[in-house]
């Protein structure tokens, strides 16, 4: 791509948009993600009895399947990004990419 196809793209109001929608969803994904691991590796810096305590008569303690669950919602999250990204964000991305095109 030559310089003022990039300058095209650059000015065009919804790759504003794009830049701004798409960090900021970014940003709260990763606040979310952020918090349930720390929280976790808190409370195993802090109340490890808490998550070493048995589940019923067996040997799984309640850690697994609280550890499963950091796990599972970060491929939770990861959905939720890829799920839009591949809507909201690739549509936007066409638009300008179509619009660079049409401005030539």
């Amino acid at each position: 791509m030559s310089q003022n196809v990039y300058d095209r793209v650059r000015a065009n109001p919804k790759f504003a948009e794009l830049v701004q929608k798409r960090s900021s969803f970014a940003l709260k994904l990763s606040i979310i993600m952020l918090v349930v691991y720390y929280s976790f590796i808190l409370v195993i810096a802090f109340f490890p009895t808490s998550l070493a305590q048995k589940i019923g008569s067996g040997v799984t303690t309640v850690g697994i399947p609280v550890g499963l669950s950091v796990i599972i919602i970060a491929f939770v999250l990861t959905g939720i990004y890829t799920k839009r990204a591949n809507g909201e964000f690739d549509d936007l991305t066409n638009q300008i990419k179509e619009e660079a095109r049409s401005a030539q």
